[in-house]
């Protein structure tokens, strides 16, 4: 068929350059907190997707819709992890309290990935502060960026 008789697009329909989040190949544990907020992503992007008149932005339906398509996947793929029952080894969902060579003290839960705001004391299981310190135990010393940290609580 000659190209003059195609479709092609001309860059101008909404969302043609926003790229889609990037889900993470690894598998997507949740704490009960994170299944939580994941829900309530998914529960408020649909109202906002349903608020939206018709003639709306459509860059802004265009990202909504795609933050729905996100949350929607981490939602089907969410595996929730009880709370850890054995507090001597630091495992998913585990608090840890650390000391820093410097003499800082910090506290740590391991969380999902979609969960962890490490300004508010949570590290994804898979970053290496998180992964550095998974079936580790109190007393042990491991190194992060370079740097010594021991572990002195785990909860």
């Amino acid at each position: 068929m000659s190209k003059a008789f195609t479709k092609e697009s001309d860059g101008d329909e909404a969302g043609d350059d926003l790229p889609e989040r990037p889900v993470s190949e690894h598998p997507n544990f949740v704490t009960a907190r994170g299944l939580a907020a994941i829900d309530g992503q998914v529960d408020r992007l649909r109202a906002e997707l349903s608020a939206i008149a018709a003639g709306a932005d459509q860059m802004l339906s265009a990202r909504l819709a795609r933050d729905l398509r996100y949350w929607t996947a981490r939602r089907a793929s969410a595996q929730l992890v009880d709370a850890p029952a054995d507090t001597g080894l630091v495992q998913f969902g585990s608090t840890v309290t650390v000391a820093r060579q410097d003499g800082r003290r910090q506290v740590f839960r391991i969380v999902g990935e979609d969960e962890a705001d490490p300004t508010q004391g949570s590290v994804s299981w898979v970053s290496p502060m998180g992964a550095a310190l998974l079936r580790r135990e109190e007393g042990d010393v491991v190194q992060v960026a370079g740097a010594d940290v021991e572990i002195v609580a785990v909860e």
